[in-house]
C-alpha cells in the first residue's frame, strides 16, 4: 500500500522530533546515560518533547536564517534558554553543554542540528559565524574522543546540490566578510524519511518539495508498506498540527 503526505517546515520538525526520541542511541541513552540537546530551531521542538512542556523556541536559537528582505522582527529574547542536558531522563539544572561533555563517553547522546544536508544524505552542513567555531567547535573533538554519538535532527528543506566538501573548499578559497564558514560533519541523520521509518515499518521516499499557501519549503513524502503500517503512519502525520515556527512564546 501507498500513500503520500506533504509537510510544511514546522511539521517536519515537530516530526523529526519525534523520531530522534524513537531513536534506539537516544532511547537508551536516556534510560541509562546522558543526553545533551544542543540549541537549534528543530532541536526546540526536542527540547519540548524532552522537557514535556512549551517553550520560547526563538530563545533556544542561536544563529538563525532570516529572509535578506521582509524577515520578521522580534526583540532578542532578554536571555537564551540553556541547553537541555538529561541523565537517566532527568533534566539537569545549571549544567552547562561543555560542563556536560566533561563527563559524558560511550553510549551518550548529542544533538546537533544543521543547515545543510549533502545530496548523498549522508553529510550534514553547519554554517560557522563564530571565530572560535561555534557549537561545533566545543562538542566535536570531544563527541569524536569519547567515542559518543552524534545525532543530526535536520530537514530536507535543507538539501543542497552542491557536494558539502566542495562547498567547504569553495568557501575557503576566496575568504569574505559576511560569508559563514561551512563545517561538514557526520553522524546519525535524522530527516523526515528516518523518522517515519523510525515510528513505523514504512519504506519513505522524498518525491517533491515546495508549494504555495503555506506550503513553502514543504516536502512530499512518499510511503509504502503494509496496510496498518502505513494506517499508523498516516495517523501519525495528521496527529501533527503545526503553526509556523512562532515570534512570540507558546
Amino acid at each position: 500500500m501507498q500513500t503520500s503526505f506533504v509537510l510544511t517546515v514546522a511539521e517536519s520538525k515537530r516530526l523529526i522530533a519525534q523520531g530522534v526520541l524513537a531513536h534506539p542511541l537516544v532511547r537508551q541513552a536516556l534510560a541509562e546515560g546522558t543526553v545533551a540537546l544542543c540549541r537549534g530551531t528543530t532541536n526546540s521542538y526536542l527540547a519540548e518533547a524532552l522537557l514535556g512542556r512549551p517553550i520560547d523556541k526563538l530563545a533556544f536559537v542561536t544563529g538563525r536564517t532570516t529572509p535578506s528582505r521582509g524577515a520578521p522582527e522580534r526583540p532578542a529574547p532578554i536571555r537564551l534558554l540553556p541547553e537541555v542536558i538529561l541523565r537517566r531522563g532527568k533534566p539537569q539544572e545549571g549544567v552547562s553543554l561543555v560542563d556536560a561533555l566533561e563527563t559524558m563517553g560511550p553510549g551518550d547522546v548529542v544533538i546537533k542540528g544543521a543547515n545543510a544536508l549533502d545530496p548523498s544524505r549522508t553529510v550534514a552542513g553547519v554554517l560557522i559565524g563564530n571565530p572560535t567555531g561555534g557549537t561545533v567547535g566545543k562538542i566535536l573533538g570531544r563527541v569524536t574522543a569519547r567515542k559518543m554519538a552524534l545525532i543530526i535532527p535536520v530537514g530536507l528543506e535543507k538539501l543542497v546540490t552542491t557536494d558539502l566538501y566542495l562547498a567547504q573548499r569553495l568557501i575557503a578559497q576566496e575568504p569574505s566578510p559576511g560569508v559563514p564558514a561551512l563545517w561538514p560533519i557526520t553522524g546519525h541523520i535524522i530527516t523526515e524519511i528516518e523518522a517515519l521509518e523510525l515510528l513505523a515499518a514504512v519504506s519513505v521516499a522524498q518525491i517533491g518539495a515546495g508549494g504555495i499557501f503555506g506550503a513553502e519549503g514543504s516536502v512530499r513524502l512518499l510511503v509504502s508498506g503494509e496496510e496498518a503500517e502505513v494506517g499508523k503512519a498516516r495517523t501519525i502525520v495528521e496527529e501533527i498540527d503545526e503553526p509556523p515556527f512562532p515570534l512570540e512564546p507558546n
